[in-house]
């Protein structure tokens, strides 16, 4: 696992959040995350659909059947053995890129937005709270909810990038723009208690992570309009904003540490998820 990972030159804002965590940890999460930007940009070239769906198969079947001499897929495999991942999420997540592998795609019901969201990025933060020694069930749904959040803000974000690549997750309007932010926030919400149920040294990660991706969803909400969202490009957050965002985790840390409240009693909005998938097998 080399320091100069697919982490550290994608994910900006997780790459940040990750200088938080011990050394060790923070490889392999980002071992993690090499595995699923390899896929994903199998996905996402600008090869054609018969090339792709041919790299996605292989990808996959070297995965299935252990191919060592990957390094991507060895050090997963490490993941998975060391963590005790279920391979049913590591498929989810698979299944959710290879859907993204065909000519146009058009998402019409919140259901399957929500399954999408949960199988590209649910599974995600399912798995990283694992590799953070994350137990409790409750806690682990939490986790799922964290990942969900962060891909519906991903989706309101890239709602014109997505239409170029012919993916239609949500319309090009900004009440549904609004609304998918909106519906990000319930997960939002639902995951910060059960950040208490990780370890400590791994804690202020997490909220950074948390508050940081979840201020681009505050950032398109200034923009109003559909006008001036398409005229913003690509919203992203600044390092001085990262820096507040930071500074204001420090507050989400000594406020977890105060409350006594803890994450057995909440409402999880998965019932439109396990109509078709048992999240209770994959926790």
């Amino acid at each position: 696992m080399s320091e100069q990972s697919y982490l550290s030159i994608y994910a900006k804002s997780f790459n940040w959040a990750g200088f938080f965590l011990p050394k060790q940890t923070y490889l392999k999460c980002s071992a993690l995350y090499d595995f699923c930007r390899v896929a994903d940009n199998i996905a996402d070239s600008n090869e054609t659909i018969e090339i792709k769906k041919i790299k996605f198969f292989d990808f996959q079947h070297n995965f299935n059947n252990h191919k060592f001499d990957d390094p991507i897929i060895k050090n997963m495999w490490q993941l998975i053995n060391e963590f005790d991942i279920p391979l049913k999420v590591v498929h989810d997540l698979l299944d959710g890129i290879n859907s993204d592998i065909q000519k146009d795609i058009k998402l019409n019901k919140k259901k399957d937005l929500l399954l999408y969201s949960y199988r590209v990025a649910g599974t995600v933060g399912l798995m990283m709270a694992k590799i953070l020694r994350v137990n409790k069930k409750s806690s682990l749904k939490s986790a799922i909810d964290l990942g969900i959040a962060m891909q519906l803000t991903n989706i309101s974000r890239d709602v014109v990038e997505d239409l170029n690549f012919g993916r239609s997750y949500i319309n090009l309007n900004f009440e549904e723009i609004r609304s998918t932010i909106k519906l990000s926030e319930s997960y939002y919400r639902n995951s910060f208690y059960s950040i208490k149920e990780i370890p400590f040294t791994f804690r202020f990660a997490i909220l950074v992570a948390r508050r940081v991706y979840r201020k681009i969803g505050y950032k398109i909400l200034k923009k109003k309009n559909l006008i001036d969202y398409k005229k913003s490009g690509k919203i992203y957050v600044s390092n001085i904003e990262k820096i507040i965002e930071t500074l204001l985790s420090i507050f989400d840390l000594i406020k977890l540490s105060l409350i006594s409240k803890n994450d057995d009693n909440i409402e999880h909005d998965h019932i439109l998820i396990n109509e078709e998938i048992n999240l209770d097998e994959r926790i």
